[in-house]
């Protein structure tokens, strides 16, 4: 009995200390992404540069800026870093931060993004819409209508989800700006682009002589944007979070959003009726 108690003893020890061991190790692995970031004095930040109002490069300019682009250099001059942007098709974005080629980006959670990635509290509060043909709605009432459609998007949004969903066909693009996809729904390459609503309908101002007009009836799917950085980047979070906290504190994130979205408070929830879908993260 005597031995068994000592050899249990010891046991557990070697548990403690092997539990110990990993602690020590993951706050190593914690804090290496900062350190790499201080040492660097650089944050690399992924983004599109072609979706006006977030990330877009303003006519005969070859200065980025836009809402996400602007929250970013905030959060960089509070972290004492410069900011480096790198733009990428939204596709990319994730793997890109997966495999160190950036630091942070910006993108909603969804329940397989959050296995892999670590989301920062949200700077963005919307709701999804849809751009239709002006004319006639593109023949959608409800989003039952969506089935037999074509639906313009990106491959792995949740915009291009709730399409599928609906039975709609998702006809994918690369990086490519606003007009592109406008301009298909305008001429009947497809019928739709299911997206964020403050972007679509700032973005729709820009071409008024395109037959399109934003859905009057059909408000969905309540989304955030938030701060996606890599799993374990813990250290890196919790210096981001206290950030935006003191950015909504102080206005700031308030007064990029009425620079960007027409005087629009998008760092606070909306008031607006908004369907949940059934299924959709």
């Amino acid at each position: 009995m005597k031995k068994f108690t000592v050899l249990s003893m010891l046991f557990t020890v070697l548990l403690i200390l092997g539990a110990c061991g990993n602690d020590s190790y993951e706050e190593k692995a914690e804090d290496k992404i900062w350190d790499s970031i201080q040492e660097s004095g650089e944050l690399v930040v992924g983004t599109a540069g072609t979706l006006y109002p977030a990330s877009y490069y303003p006519e005969g300019s070859d200065e980025l800026t836009g809402y996400n682009v602007e929250v970013f250099r905030e959060i960089g001059e509070r972290l004492g870093v410069e900011v480096k942007f790198e733009t990428m098709a939204f596709d990319a974005m994730l793997s890109a931060l997966q495999s160190g080629r950036v630091d942070m980006i910006q993108a909603g959670p969804r329940e397989a993004s959050r296995e892999k990635f670590a989301f920062s509290e949200p700077v963005k509060h919307s709701f999804a819409t849809m751009i239709v043909r002006a004319d006639d709605l593109s023949g959608i009432h409800t989003l039952e209508d969506l089935k037999g459609k074509k639906a313009g998007g990106a491959a792995t949004t949740v915009y291009s989800d709730i399409a599928r969903k609906f039975d709609a066909e998702v006809v994918t693009y690369g990086n490519v700006t606003n007009d592109a996809y406008l301009r298909d729904v305008h001429n009947g390459r497809t019928d739709t682009v299911i997206n964020d609503y403050y972007l679509q309908s700032l973005a729709i101002q820009a071409f008024p002589d395109f037959n399109i007009t934003l859905h009057p009836d059909l408000k969905f799917h309540p989304t955030t944007n938030n701060v996606v950085v890599q799993k374990d980047a813990t250290v890196l979070l919790g210096k981001v979070n206290e950030i935006i906290a003191e950015m909504k504190e102080d206005g700031t994130l308030t007064e990029i959003s009425a620079e960007f979205f027409g005087g629009l408070d998008v760092s606070k929830e909306p008031e607006e009726e908004v369907i949940e879908i059934e299924g959709i993260e």
